[in-house]
């Protein structure tokens, strides 16, 4: 294990004489976090949720299981493999298989894995493998993934997971795999040319990691772990005076509890992955309908103390009628004319048809005014003109009748 430890100190102000530059900052990563608690193994979030713990070792199985053949066929190396699945166990230490789907997880973890490694793949070809596994395993006919609105969905629920384990691993991604301490380790004992024993060690440290010995153990005792058990199936004798493993300071009983869980492995019988997704998914009805009921009674609960909190008066029926009827309008009542069509004038909805309608209107009725004003204006000038020339018509008549009686007086 490294441990990488970060001091960050303020700088000295020029010309300043005698002061000592201050600590402002500390930070420490180390490999060590990686390792669980031994009270994170006796009750999990799934357990505390009703998954029993025969059902979560097998959705923890399926879905490395699911990663291992996701990351073949996406031609990734076995390091990028071997990180998502730790991703994946890692995960379910902190969350429940019932509230968050497991394959959903194993599609976020290789993916997160692949970038981490520097071997990124498209998130695209991630679940169009996992299609092809899903299908493979159900016997079913081999049919391409159709890109439809459930696909998009899938693909935002695969990058929300990937956030989600991210956040749950505080961003620490970094895994240290006994891959090469595997081959250091029998280089140093000069066994390096024999392949059968690296070959068989690493095959089992490969099927470790569908166990929980990674989150128990450090790598060392992992590798220790491979080469002895490897040893004893295949009878090679090793340095026992004194004992080889004590040289890469790991004690025999880790070993053996190593080895033990790695053998119960293969004594567990083959379940059959439909069985589990029913049982994961009885359990989350009954999540989500407590869920549910608990969400309902917090709500019953903020409005009793609000109720509680507010002041009320307290008055009788009686008293609440009288207050009723004394009550009176401040303001004149409107006419009930004006009242309806104000209300139905506010009820209205402005729509762009009822706009153009009502612009439409406004324009005729300025057009009619400015009509009636010409017709109008036309009248007041003919009644001058008429006037006028009536006036002219009366004078001349007069003029006519004096013409007349002065040449009867003569």
């Amino acid at each position: 294990m490294t441990t990488t430890t970060v001091q960050n100190q303020t700088k000295t102000n020029n010309g300043a004489q005698g002061k000592q530059p201050k600590t402002y900052g500390k930070i420490v990563l180390t490999l060590h976090n990686c390792l669980l608690p031994e009270t994170a193994f006796k009750e999990t979030p799934s357990q505390t949720d009703g998954l029993d713990f025969e059902t979560e070792t097998d959705l923890r199985i399926l879905g490395c299981e699911m990663i291992q053949t996701a990351g073949i066929l996406l031609k990734l190396p076995q390091v990028a493999m071997a990180t998502g699945q730790m991703y994946l166990q890692r995960f379910y230490y902190s969350k429940s298989f019932v509230r968050y789907p497991m394959e959903t997880t194993a599609m976020g973890s290789i993916y997160l894995a692949s970038k981490v490694e520097e071997k990124p793949c498209r998130i695209r070809d991630v679940i169009n493998v996992f299609h092809h596994i899903k299908q493979v395993r159900a016997q079913r006919t081999i049919s391409p993934l159709i890109v439809d609105q459930n696909y998009i969905e899938l693909k935002n629920q695969v990058i929300k997971a990937e956030r989600r384990i991210l956040k749950e691993l505080g961003f620490c991604v970094h895994v240290k795999h006994p891959h090469k301490l595997i081959v250091v380790y029998l280089q140093l004992l000069q066994y390096e040319e024999n392949k059968q024993l690296m070959q068989m060690a690493w095959n089992y440290m490969n099927d470790a990691l569908r166990t929980d010995v990674f989150m128990r153990f450090p790598p060392e005792t992992i590798a220790c772990a491979c080469i002895y058990l490897t040893a004893r199936k295949i009878g090679l004798p090793l340095p026992n005076n004194p004992h080889w493993f004590q040289l890469f300071k790991v004690t025999e009983d880790d070993i053996r509890n190593v080895c033990i869980r790695i053998l119960q492995l293969y004594k567990r019988p083959k379940v059959n992955p439909e069985e589990l997704e029913s049982k994961v998914d009885a359990l989350r009805k009954v999540y989500q309908a407590n869920k549910h009921i608990q969400a309902q009674k917090e709500r019953d609960a903020k409005i009793e103390e609000k109720k509680a909190t507010s002041p009320t008066a307290s008055t009788s029926k009686e008293s609440k009628r009288d207050v009723k009827k004394d009550k009176s309008p401040k303001t004149p009542p409107l006419s009930s004319k004006y009242h309806s069509s104000h209300k139905k004038r506010e009820r209205r909805s402005r729509s762009p048809y009822d706009r153009k309608r009502e612009y439409s209107s406004k324009r005729h009725k300025s057009r009619s005014r400015d009509r009636d004003l010409d017709r109008s204006r036309e009248r007041r000038l003919d009644d001058k003109r008429n006037r006028g020339s009536s006036r002219k018509y009366n004078d001349y008549d007069r003029s006519k009748v004096r013409d007349r009686d002065e040449k009867r007086k003569h």
